[in-house]
């Protein structure tokens, strides 16, 4: 049987909401009212038309099937009662309990065991809305979406979707799981056919390689790429990175952090502080730039470099630390100077190019090329090239012990200089102590200042002061009394004391 009238034009509307456009609904189509409905009521009165028992509409390929169907013409109302279930050309399935449909308003709720199935997706849920006006579904009070072929599942309390474009709105307890990937936020939105999700608020992603945290980003399910923001962490079983902003390519094992960066290698003790910074697996190096520290815990002490630009060189047991311009060095054992340092876990060794400068407790240390030896958190050796100086001060402002030559070996015993080997155009100026011993005192008194030349020379050194000298050969030198010291004779060539750009803390690090 055929009917070309409002019961069968309403009536269409239970089997297309969910299916077809607003302009597509409008249209004057005709229903097909298949067997079996035991009863096809209409209450003039009232306006309500009743089908019961068994019902079964056919629409251009689309059936509607339920218990009963009541139809208010008036207000251009449906309800669906019992087992509602809508199929479209066999590729969607509507499932519920009940439904109610507006025509007017192109709205519909649909209540108990909804579950929308198509060839990609199920949703289940208890209350579902949908608006045909802007091809929009809902539901608030919990649901579950699950993908049929990649078995993707994402939970929430609330959902919005859009059935043609596939693209997912979600809030409140969001919980996506798919393979080796996990999502928890508070607010998510995926685009599916870009296979990317976009999320608003706290959120927390687990993957199989990492752990990671953000409040607002986005993330790829295939491509496993994504730009994180605001407070964002990645942690991995080796390092971790935090920065107001991260953008992860784990395929190419590449990780880049802008703004408050902060990277650890657990491995070496070693972390950075900076504005940039760029980590790759692939190449085995991280560099960070901007206000950039690094941070090496040692045994006994940690040591903190400050440099433009900051290169981590990582091997499987070697780690290559490199700053590079304006280079600076502070520990509580050790502080350095020079344009570039390069420091190597493997070797424990320090180098320092381009205007080098060491201290260690009061002896300065200047040449043009130093090579720093570390043993157990503290310097056992120091070697210096180039118009290398040793400059001790004895008494502020007035007195410096001075060791020079073009190169120096210099020796160090729980970070005090106790020798120093010159090779190579020798010079030493120091300034003897006479002892007085009295009844009452021990008196030591300053009593003039030696200055010697030699090819080579052995310096013994004890609290700054040079306690013993040898030399090869027979050196050239003079003794000025206390009272005749010549100012010009009183400082080696190009005596340039550099107290003021020694780092006092990782704070003054950054001070020009």
């Amino acid at each position: 049987m055929k009917f070309k009238n409002k019961i069968i034009k309403s009536a269409l509307l239970i089997g297309a909401f969910f299916l077809l456009t607003a302009n597509v609904i409008s249209q004057n189509d005709v229903l097909e009212l298949l067997p079996g409905a035991k009863t096809l009521e209409y209450d003039t009165r009232t306006g309500i038309h009743r089908l019961i028992g068994n019902v079964n509409f056919l629409y251009q390929g689309n059936n509607m099937y339920c218990d009963s169907a009541h139809y208010f013409e008036r207000q251009k109302r449906v309800k669906a009662y019992g087992r509602v279930h809508i199929n479209k050309r066999d590729t969607l399935n509507l499932f519920c309990d009940s439904l109610f449909y507006d025509g007017r308003t192109k709205q519909a709720k649909l209540w108990g065991n909804v579950r929308v199935i198509d060839n990609e997706f199920k949703l289940t849920t208890d209350t579902l809305d949908y608006d045909a006006k802007k091809g929009q579904a809902h539901y608030h009070h919990g649901g579950k979406v699950v993908s049929i072929i990649t078995q993707e599942s994402l939970t929430s309390r609330v959902g919005y979707f859009h059935p043609n474009s596939k693209n997912f709105f979600f809030s409140q307890n969001v919980d996506y799981k798919g393979l080796d990937l996990s999502m928890q936020t508070d607010t998510l939105q995926y685009l599916y056919s870009q296979k990317k999700t976009y999320f608003y608020g706290p959120t927390d992603i687990q993957t199989k390689e990492a752990t990671m945290y953000c409040e607002s980003g986005w993330y790829g399910t295939e491509s496993r790429q994504g730009s994180l923001h605001r407070n964002a962490w990645i942690s991995r079983e080796f390092d971790f990175i935090s920065a107001d902003t991260l953008m992860y390519q784990p395929d190419k094992g590449v990780s880049i952090g802008i703004g408050n960066v902060y990277y650890m290698d657990s491995i070496q003790s070693l972390s950075f502080n900076g504005d940039f910074a760029f980590n790759s697996d692939s190449l085995s190096y991280a560099f960070v730039t901007g206000h950039a520290l690094a941070t090496k815990k040692m045994s006994n002490d940690t040591i903190y470099v400050h440099a433009d630009t900051l290169y981590n060189i990582k091997g499987d047991s070697i780690n290559i630390l490199k700053a590079f311009h304006d280079a600076k060095l502070f520990s509580t054992k050790v502080q350095c100077s020079s344009d570039s340092i390069i420091y190597s876990t493997e070797t424990n060794k320090i180098e320092l190019y381009s205007t080098p400068i060491v201290w260690t407790k009061e002896a300065e240390l200047k040449g043009e090329f130093i090579e720093i030896h570390i043993k157990d958190s503290v310097i056992d050796k120091a070697n210096i090239y180039g118009n290398s100086s040793i400059l001790m001060e004895i008494e502020p402002s007035d007195y410096y012990n001075q060791i020079a030559g073009k190169n120096i070996e210099a020796y160090f015993k729980d970070n005090d200089l106790y020798r120093a080997d010159v090779l190579g155009n020798a010079i030493t100026i120091f300034f003897p102590i006479d002892e007085e011993t009295t009844d009452s005192s021990f008196i030591k008194k300053r009593i003039g200042m030696n200055r010697l030349y030699a090819s080579d020379l052995r310096v013994d050194i004890d609290s700054n002061n040079i306690t013993g000298i040898t030399y090869m050969e027979q050196p050239d030198g003079v003794f000025y009394p206390i009272d005749k010291i010549k100012k010009e004779e009183q400082f080696i060539p190009g005596f340039d004391w550099k107290y003021a750009l020694r780092p006092k803390s990782k704070e003054t690090l950054f001070k020009d």
